[in-house]
């Protein structure tokens, strides 16, 4: 894909990006694909997919309670369990506000590794990376922002969220899907927004503006950046996912080229599209 050459122009020291498609069709990269990257907060929907995944299993359930009073595995993982962006304290009622919250998913880690009796890293390996093959992503640390991985292997993962292998398709349905509609709340580096609207670990892009992915990217789509210079993106419209990972941190720079490059990507993949 021609489009995915922009990244050469971004203000960053390397950068890679991809594009795979719904049937799992890998249609070009750019860059290192096998650098391995910081993802900062693209961690949480790899956590996110391994919660899933102890759900499945049995190993919690997503209504059961976990976090802070009145809060559930559900709350924790679609930032609505009411506690701090990286703090572990309780700044509103669950259900009532999207906070979005490190602190969250950190005690999300650590409830699943409770259930299960194994570190969180290592379920998560054992329960994605391991099936996926994505042998070079690590998630130790924080749940929330401490992932490291590579081109290659967030490729796998977005052919699989994609077409699930790992999980019921009814299950990431569900992720993809909009807990408790109507909230405000700000998204990182793009202001307020109403409404904030996120499923199980993913984020929805809905009607929000500003936003990182692009003008002509459809409501439908989800995915999540990282503060690290990283994203990675599903239009069910497309019939597409697209990963870019850079080592720069986030700044205006990103909010600058990110959504003229998706939207350059999105009017390559509406052209090469069946007819």
């Amino acid at each position: 894909m021609q489009s995915l050459a922009m990244i050469e122009n971004w203000p960053v020291p390397t950068a890679a990006a991809a594009v795979v498609t719904s049937d799992g069709t890998l249609l070009g990269t750019h860059g290192p694909t096998a650098h391995r990257f910081p993802l900062a907060s693209v961690t949480k929907p790899l956590a996110a997919y391994a919660a899933l995944v102890a759900y499945e299993e049995g190993a919690v359930e997503l209504d059961e309670p976990a976090g802070p009073e009145g809060s559930t595995v559900r709350h924790l993982l679609a930032h609505t369990s009411g506690l701090a962006f990286d703090e572990h304290r309780v700044t509103a009622p669950p259900g009532t506000r999207r906070l979005y919250s490190n602190a969250g998913f950190e005690v999300l880690g650590d409830h699943i590794a409770k259930a299960t009796d194994i570190p969180f890293a290592e379920y998560a390996r054992q329960a994605v990376l391991e099936p996926l093959g994505m042998t070079s992503t690590t998630l130790e640390g924080s749940p929330a922002k401490d992932g490291v991985s590579t081109l290659d292997d967030l490729v796998r993962f977005a052919a699989e969220v994609q077409a699930p292998r790992l999980l019921d398709p009814r299950t990431v349905l569900e992720a993809q899907t909009v807990v408790h509609p109507g909230l405000k709340g700000v998204l990182p580096g793009y202001g307020h927004q109403n409404p904030n609207d996120w499923g199980l670990g993913f984020e929805i892009r809905d009607s929000k503006s500003p936003h990182w992915t692009g003008l002509s990217s459809s409501p439908a789509t989800f995915g999540h950046f990282g503060q690290s210079g990283t994203f990675l993106w599903i239009d069910p419209a497309a019939g597409a996912a697209c990963v870019a990972l850079t080592d720069r941190a986030f700044g205006p720079w990103a909010a600058e080229v990110w959504t003229p490059f998706t939207d350059a990507v999105l009017a390559e993949l509406a052209v090469s599209a069946p007819r």
